[in-house]
């Protein structure tokens, strides 16, 4: 039995924190309505290239796993469609801004009035303040949110290579959906719960903003490196990139031995990594000549042999072509118009099998969802 099996999840959320965050309810189990207003529908249908069988990529890989359902909520009629689709639902999620939910009859008071024991889950970009109205976008919170003041080289400032934020958003949107569920199992009570952009962007920077609130002292930024640990970086080998990530002082010397400069690992400079990371430019100059002699695959044998994590910055055609590393998650979906193709399941969701179905056409369910709840079919539908 999935864990979500039986839970009715409404879904009016847009873009990518949200729809990840019910898709993977989806492979949990959750059966998903996901509502898009008909005509354009949800953004990401129009974000691309690349499109394949008239279908967006970015739209693909969030929604998974859903039924579709064309309606404007902005019209007077669609108002008892969604009354009845929020009484016959246990999760409403939705990323609208504060006071379009309110118009739309979706913010909080209006949705427990007609189902008390709902739970209710509200993406938003800013927390109650100065900039709650303000829409909230990944690549802004990276910035406002302190991931790029880290991320990049010392001198630029890079925001990381996929919306991030949003990523950290949906697992905490699905965290705060699994923790009120399971306190409506105990209590009989609904409740509201809301993840934002801008607190889980700070929340992410664990140790790095503990450094800060400490000390007060600005981190810098440090390419591929760790601040706190060395040697935690990527090296150059004879042919690509290689990353070495030594976490502990027994780490650092069986690196030593295994790269023939086992007198390293004696020097007092480096003996600890206190010391290491006072003395990092030296050190990383020394490694990087040692490891820059030969190809990956040599140090990556050598490294492994004696216990020592590294391994490639492997291309995407790597990444994907290793049926060892991400073989549990990547599935086939058949599409009405994409044809077969391979996405990604839920990295949690291995003991049970991901949900097949696949994202839905815009509306695709429309008639046979109206017609579940007794509800004539709408104009557009």
């Amino acid at each position: 039995m999935k864990p979500l099996q039986g839970v009715r999840v409404l879904d009016f959320s847009r873009i990518l924190a949200g729809p990840l965050a019910t898709m993977w309810m989806a492979d949990l189990g959750a059966e998903v309505v996901k509502v898009e207003r008909p005509g354009n529908g949800d953004e990401t249908r129009r974000w691309g290239p690349p499109f394949v069988g008239g279908q967006s990529a970015y739209f693909l890989a969030v929604n998974r796993g859903k039924y579709g359902l064309a309606l404007d909520l902005g019209q007077p009629q669609a108002r008892p469609v969604l009354e009845h689709l929020v009484r016959q639902s246990d999760v409403v999620v939705h990323n609208f801004l504060p006071q379009t939910a309110e118009k739309l009859g979706l913010d909080y008071p209006q949705v427990k009035a007609i189902n008390p024991k709902v739970v209710y889950v509200a993406v938003a970009g800013f927390p109650p303040g100065p900039y709650r109205d303000e829409p909230g976008f990944d690549a802004l919170i990276q910035a406002v949110g302190g991931l790029m003041a880290i991320t990049g080289e010392e001198e630029q400032p890079v925001k990381v290579g996929v919306a991030i934020v949003d990523v950290l958003t949906a697992w905490a949107a699905l965290c705060g959906t699994l923790g009120a569920l399971l306190v409506r199992e105990k209590t009989g009570e609904g409740q509201a719960v809301e993840a934002t952009l801008v607190e889980c962007s700070a929340a992410a920077l664990v140790n790095v903003s503990q450094a800060f609130l400490l000390t007060g002292k600005e981190p810098r930024r440090l390419g591929t490196a760790h601040p706190h640990i060395v040697p935690y970086q990527a090296f150059p080998a004879a042919d690509g990139l290689l990353m070495v990530a030594v976490g502990t002082d027994a780490q650092f010397q069986a690196l030593c031995q295994a790269i023939g400069r086992p007198e390293l690992a004696q020097d007092p400079r480096f003996a600890t990594n206190p010391e290491r990371v006072q003395h990092r430019d030296l050190l990383v100059s020394v490694l990087s000549e040692v490891l820059g002699a030969q190809p990956r695959s040599f140090w990556i044998a050598r490294l492994k042999e004696a216990n020592v994590p590294a391994g490639p910055v492997n291309s995407f055609a790597e990444l994907f072509g290793d049926p060892g590393l991400v073989g549990r998650i990547l599935i086939e979906v058949e599409h009405p118009t994409v044809g077969r193709y391979k996405t990604v399941a839920c990295p949690v969701s291995s003991a049970w099998p991901p949900s097949p179905l696949p994202p839905p056409l815009l509306g695709e369910h429309t008639n046979a969802i109206l017609a579940r709840l007794g509800i004539p079919s709408l104009n557009g539908g």
